[in-house]
């Protein structure tokens, strides 16, 4: 008994048994047919499944179904048994296959419903929020320049997706002092060039500011 390799790739490209969504019994039919593994290269949608009903090796006698639709892939099976006549010839035949096109649509219809639950479970999950750590100096325009208004201005700026941190003084040089401040922005939501011209607008205290350092959270 020989099984018609081409036949069974060509049917295996769209489908993952040779009859209905499960193993059955003509799947069994068919691999017992074949007897070895194909060559993958040549046939890899039978390769594949061949792979899988092999797993189920021990079980292939408790599977479900007929041999029937497997029998049209071997040579040297026994016919189909036909049903008895009825009122008209077309009774005589056996639908080995079924309704293709009522199959394929139901193969549609599972996908989309699997791509829209996929979909709704990607929605309802958490986004993540981008979000970076910031350590701004911010410089004075002298040694007699109040740092405190100054930080005190630089912190009344608020917005969004920004987070104000701990602060020092640094000196350098001359009896001047900088004010070094971290902040937490998120990303999307702040820019830290609109934010230094926010400092900037703080003339009377402001000379300029700088991102001394930057890490994503």
């Amino acid at each position: 008994m020989s099984v018609d390799a081409a036949k069974l790739e060509s049917h295996l490209a769209s489908r993952s048994y040779v009859e209905g969504y499960t193993p059955s019994q003509a799947d069994v039919h068919v691999f017992k047919a074949l007897g070895k593994a194909p060559d993958a290269s040549a046939h890899p949608h039978t390769a594949r499944w061949y792979t899988h009903i092999q797993s189920y090796e021990s079980e292939h006698s408790d599977l479900p179904g007929s041999s029937t639709a497997g029998q049209a892939f071997t040579a040297g099976s026994a016919p189909a048994p036909a049903k008895e006549a009825a009122a008209e010839d077309d009774d005589d035949e056996v639908d080995l296959f079924g309704d293709d096109d009522e199959d394929d649509a139901e193969a549609e219809k599972l996908k989309a419903e699997r791509v829209k639950a996929y979909n709704e479970k990607k929605a309802a999950k958490p986004k993540t929020i981008a979000k970076s750590v910031v350590t701004l100096e911010v410089k004075p325009w002298d040694d007699e320049t109040d740092m405190a208004e100054l930080e005190a201005n630089v912190r009344a700026i608020e917005q969004e997706g920004l987070v104000w941190g701990s602060s020092k003084l640094v000196a350098i040089g001359y009896g001047i002092k900088k004010l070094q401040i971290t902040l937490v922005i998120e990303d999307e939501l702040v820019s830290l060039d609109e934010l230094q011209e926010k400092i900037a607008e703080d003339e009377d205290h402001v000379q300029s500011s700088d991102i001394a350092a930057m890490q994503k959270l």
